[in-house]
């Protein structure tokens, strides 16, 4: 942490958002911004990303401003664990399918905070689950297993 901010946390959110949001500007630059007349496939992801950076300039700046806390130690543990989650949701989709990955990757990553508790976790995985199945494989039709090949029979 630098020691000429105020407030670390302002300090390092801006940073990410500085460098997010320019990321999205370097890699969409080669779509279109107008296409036909109309508004190109490179607008908005464009219009966003300059949006991201201005606001990590205001988080940067208000970070020599405004007095803020210090920043805690990094916390590995849970940021491996939430990693972790999302790699075993990648692996289960072909095979245990999208509502199976769905309620582990819930699970896991719900494993990562301090305060777990068992019955809300599985409420929070159930729902989502639901949810989710709803919404991206019946209503938007996108080609999910829901249950994929290890409960074929």
């Amino acid at each position: 942490m630098p020691s000429f901010s105020k407030n670390s946390h302002d300090f390092w959110t801006g940073i990410m958002f500085i460098a997010f949001g320019t990321g999205g500007i370097l890699f969409g630059r080669d779509y279109a911004m107008q296409q036909d007349g109309g508004l190109g496939p490179g607008f908005l992801p464009s219009i966003l990303a300059a949006l991201l950076v201005l606001i990590g300039l205001a988080a940067f700046i208000r970070s020599f401003v405004v007095e803020g806390p210090p920043m805690g130690k990094f916390a590995l543990k849970p940021v491996s664990i939430v990693l972790a989650s999302i790699l075993v949701f990648g692996f289960l989709m072909r095979s245990a399918g999208f509502a199976i990955a769905l309620v582990v990757l819930v699970v896991m990553g719900a494993l990562a905070s301090t305060r777990f508790r068992w019955v809300p976790t599985l409420m929070l995985a159930a729902g989502c689950t639901a949810f989710c199945v709803a919404v991206f494989v019946y209503a938007l039709g996108l080609p999910l297993p829901v249950f994929g090949s290890w409960f074929d029979f």
